[in-house]
């Protein structure tokens, strides 16, 4: 499982070249902070997109700057092994800015998926994926889960 994580897309570049070549690549990302069924069912929807899923996770400085001090809940290793430990994960790619520009332009996949509470053009990195010809998609959120509403919910409690 430590063989699909990485910190440095350097480093992930150098190792995974080889297997990327001449495969559709897929790329989403989040904070992911409590995984549940609608993240995996997000991801799923998202693998079956291409032939590689390669999700970028926000590091713990990222949440915090994004979601606020409370955040992240789970810690960037409790993160990164539970996407990684995923079938449908193939990569992920820890990032430290606040959107993954960066990655998306080092790594040109050919889809770019968020979830459907986006709009295209709120979607970081749209403008750059098509331009290379590859595809934006908004995958339609299954029911009505959400980590803020649940840490919501338990701070009320």
């Amino acid at each position: 499982m430590q063989n699909k994580i990485f910190t440095d897309i350097s480093a992930f570049l150098k190792t995974a070249s080889p297997e990327l070549e001449e495969k559709k690549i897929v790329f989403t990302n989040g904070c992911f902070d409590i995984l549940h069924p609608g993240h995996l069912q997000y991801l799923e929807a998202a693998r079956n997109k291409g032939d590689i899923l390669i999700v970028g996770l926000n590091s713990d400085a990222s949440v915090k700057r994004l979601k606020g001090e409370n955040r992240p809940i789970n810690p960037i290793a409790y993160r990164t092994q539970m996407l990684a430990g995923l079938a449908s994960t193939n990569y992920v790619i820890v990032f430290e800015e606040d959107t993954p520009l960066q990655l998306i332009e080092s790594l040109r996949p050919q889809v770019l998926v968020k979830g459907a509470d986006y709009s295209l053009e709120e979607v970081v990195g749209a403008e750059f994926v098509q331009s290379l010809g590859g595809e934006v998609i908004l995958i339609p959120l299954v029911g009505s889960y959400s980590t803020s509403k649940w840490i919501d919910a338990l701070n009320k409690s």
